[in-house]
């Protein structure tokens, strides 16, 4: 029997990789032990009669998927598509017209209801036309609203694992009359046995949980979070519970904004690898999401991808991983994990901590996030480690990578802790002081126009164009902001403007336990006020 070890690559939070792309990264892959790919699409993919799925959302036609699947078959890599059958189907679901029917509520599809399985059937069919694997991920996770919506209103009150099995027994019927053999996320069934926690080592695995799970379909236990090896012995004893194929899916961390997370991926994947070879799970795959736009590019954790496979083969020499890293890649190992430390700094060492998303994107007067913004030092850190990155770059075959976080390290020299000194100057009323920090917004403007060049050079070498509109967006959101407040404090200084109303709030903090937050959502992040 064919055992897997592969890298989930998501292709539905606004980037969609080029087919080339996805080829190339395949190779890549394959040099590194790995043979099997899943391509995470929502609805970025061609459904045949469904003209709707993937509208204006850059998703691959059947043809290129074919084209995918065929040059990786070539080099022994497997394709296998990676959907949704149940949640996570807001960009779908937004087209209510189409598909308001089959909406239960939120992003979830309606149990039986007819276009629902009609929609379904239809992707299925869609599917084989491009994949010629005999798996297909069928998604189902995070579903915990099911039954809450228009379900609810026709059919009335109904436990979710009576609803689950049912929608899932009719997704199983028509994967298989398609020649599929689906395997699904584990969460929701341990959530169900739980009453909603998923990592639970005591998790309560009765027998009628069990008779959820066809064994016809397999369970991926996924986990991105924990660094102790025993807390992986003891959800993988709690799969065996179940009767079912026992696939295991760990985090690369590209998730968390425009910076990856190679030295907490591999925090958490070393002793879940272990775990998994001493459990004697042999299907292994390694998750690359893409939350919130994609910012992060797949080539900034190879680090991590590469040192996971020699940690599942039994390869404990650091040292030696390293070596066999360049000699592969013609790249330093720890060059590219250097990639991580936009988020470096404040004493910050972790992708958990997302700096260098949250301090760009804090307003500088409607300044929430700038409780966090006021560590000693930064600004400077921020300027040596766009030096750092810049250096790297002069050496690597990524040099575009390299050029974009050392241009965004360059930009968070000046961005880091702009709007707590604009409110200190203002509420000191120190006009000199604020004179000098309107200079500092153009210089901040000139440095974002450069890290925009570098990072949209970045997108459209490895991804379809669709999905960079969302960056215009933000990016030129955050621009017209800078000039918005520039154009303030002018006013002021001149004394055209009496007062500045925000300025003049009192800053709460936000984060009431701790000082280095994640907070991926850009809509969270840049204001208070609703998007």
């Amino acid at each position: 029997m064919k055992h897997f070890f592969g890298a989930m690559l998501d292709m539905s939070r606004n980037a969609v990789m080029k087919p080339s792309e996805v080829i190339n990264y395949a190779k890549i892959l394959k040099s590194f032990g790995y043979n099997m790919i899943q391509l995470y699409t929502e609805d970025t993919y061609e459904v045949k009669g469904e003209p709707y799925f993937g509208y204006l959302r850059g998703k691959y036609t059947t043809q290129e998927l074919s084209f995918i699947v065929s040059e990786c078959e070539k080099i022994g890599v497997e394709v296998i598509p990676c959907i949704q059958t149940l949640a996570h189907l807001n960009q779908l679901l937004r087209w209510k017209d189409v598909y308001g029917k089959a909406t239960d509520v939120g992003d979830i599809l309606l149990v039986g209801e007819p276009r629902t399985y009609e929609l379904i059937e239809n992707m299925f069919k869609s599917l084989r036309e491009s994949f010629t694997s005999s798996y297909v991920h069928i998604g189902m996770d995070e579903a915990e609203m099911i039954g809450r919506g228009e379900y609810f209103n026709r059919n009335g009150y109904q436990d979710h694992l009576t609803i689950l099995k049912t929608h899932l027994r009719k997704v199983i019927d028509i994967a298989q009359k398609y020649g599929f053999k689906p395997i699904m996320w584990s969460d929701m069934f341990f959530k169900l046995a739980t009453g909603g926690a998923y990592y639970d080592v005591n998790a309560n695995v009765t027998q009628e949980v069990k008779n959820a799970a066809p064994q016809e379909v397999g369970l991926v236990y996924w986990d991105y979070y924990h660094d102790d090896k025993e807390f992986y012995d003891g959800m993988f004893a709690a799969h065996k519970k179940f009767d079912n194929e026992i696939w295991f899916a760990g985090g690369a961390w590209t998730w968390t904004g425009f910076a990856p997370g190679n030295d907490y991926a591999m925090k958490t994947l070393f002793p879940a690898l272990r775990s998994a070879k001493e459990q004697g799970v042999k299907n292994i795959m390694i998750t690359l999401w893409g939350d919130n736009g994609k910012e992060c590019s797949f080539y900034a954790v190879l680090p991590a991808l590469y040192a996971a496979k020699r940690c599942y083969d039994g390869e404990t020499d650091v040292e030696k991983i390293k070596a066999e890293f360049r000699a592969i890649t013609g790249e330093d190992f720890d060059a590219l994990r250097a990639l991580d430390i936009p988020n470096y700094v404040g004493g910050n060492t972790s992708c958990l901590g997302n700096v260098s998303k949250h301090a760009l994107y804090s307003d500088p007067f409607n300044g929430f996030l700038d409780c966090v913004c006021t560590k000693e030092g930064v600004e400077e850190e921020y300027r040596q480690h766009a030096k750092t990155l810049a250096a790297f770059g002069e050496q690597s075959a990524y040099a575009y990578l390299f050029e974009s976080a050392a241009a965004l390290c360059s930009l968070m020299s000046l961005k880091y802790g702009l709007g707590v000194r604009t409110r200190k100057a203002y509420q000191a009323e120190d006009k000199a002081g604020l004179r000098k920090i309107v200079t500092e917004y153009e210089q901040t403007l000139f440095k974002l126009e450069i890290f925009y060049q570098k990072y949209s050079a970045l997108w459209y070498k490895e991804n379809k164009a669709s999905g960079f509109d969302i960056q215009d967006l933000r990016l030129g959101g955050l621009k017209q902001r800078l000039c918005s407040c520039k154009l303030r404090l002018e006013e002021y200084l001149t004394g055209k403007l009496a007062r500045i109303e925000e300025l003049e709030e009192e800053i709460l903090p936000y984060y009431q336990e701790t000082d280095t937050p994640c907070y991926i959502g850009w809509d969270v992040n840049v204001s208070a006020n609703r998007i």
